[in-house]
């Protein structure tokens, strides 16, 4: 029997279709129907496993699932036993504490003998402890943004992205107590042949990866300008220069990193370079 990869993905949510994305990225391809906890991918060892965010960890560390993709938030408050394989750069968000924004805020001593509710308790405990604060946890699974307007809470702990929920719910953010992405996890006792495959499976993420963090620049620049503006241009190795019909011209070719696009791109312009031209890149393969 071939032997697959098993990955453990979020059914449904808001790493669900980042997660599908990415794997359809790296060119595999399997059905993923309606209400579908299992598929096996047709051009890639690898069998997808469709479930609730929370419960991934716990499948990863007991081997039901090799590998698992799941946000940093889960894992940290999981506290499973399983290794982080990858940070994937999707599913960014933020564990923060919110109050009534009525409510003046000094310090997290404001907290002292105060009421959470939150999703996180385990992580919130941990950051509560640390800064030396004490007061009551109370661990609910929805809906924790009404809490303070019903009186169960003082505060709340809870997933942020856009705070547009906070808002709504008049509450205003304090402090942040972590930073989550996406992460792929897998267990500690993963075969040497599911390892390979899980190395071919990174592969592919990262080149993936590489291409959405970078994009492809041509440009035209006078020859009197080639030393200065190679230099500008970081590229993978150095650029590419290729001779215009028009005397005294050349055509460069190279790679940007998109935090550093629009800086480069200035400075590009301030030393002669004309005709720029930027394309996204599928796959780089470094």
């Amino acid at each position: 029997m071939k032997t697959r990869l098993k990955i453990a993905i979020q059914k449904s949510g808001r790493l669900s279709e980042s997660s599908l994305k990415l794997l359809k990225e790296c060119g595999i391809e399997f059905d993923n129907g309606l209400n579908k906890l299992k598929a096996e991918a047709f051009n890639f060892p690898l069998e997808v496993f469709f479930l609730r965010d929370d419960d991934i960890p716990q499948y990863v560390e007991d081997g039901v699932a090799d590998i698992g993709i799941v946000g940093e938030n889960v894992v940290l408050e999981k506290n499973k036993k399983t290794k982080t394989v990858n940070r994937l750069g999707f599913g960014k968000c933020r564990l923060s504490i919110a109050i009534p924004k009525e409510q003046k805020y000094n310090s997290l001593k404001d907290f002292e003998g105060k009421r959470f509710a939150t999703s996180y308790p385990t992580i919130l405990a941990d950051y509560l402890l640390k800064n030396k604060i004490s007061a009551e946890i109370q661990e609910i699974s929805g809906s924790v943004e009404i809490a303070p307007g019903i009186g169960l809470a003082d505060a709340i702990c809870d997933l942020v992205s856009s705070g547009s929920t906070l808002f709504t719910n008049g509450l205003k953010e304090t402090d942040v107590i972590l930073r989550s992405e996406a992460l792929l996890i897998s267990n500690n006792s993963i075969t040497k042949e599911k390892q390979s495959i899980l190395n071919k499976l990174l592969f592919r993420i990262n080149a993936v990866r590489s291409a959405k963090n970078n994009k492809y620049i041509l440009l035209n620049a006078p020859n009197n300008k080639l030393e200065t503006i190679c230099k500008i241009l970081p590229g993978m190795k150095s650029p590419t220069i290729l001779p215009l019909a028009e005397k005294g011209w050349s055509s460069v070719h190279s790679v940007v990193e998109e935090d550093q696009f629009w800086e480069i791109i200035e400075k590009l312009k301030t030393n002669g370079a004309q005709g720029i031209l930027v394309v996204p890149i599928e796959k780089m393969i470094l």
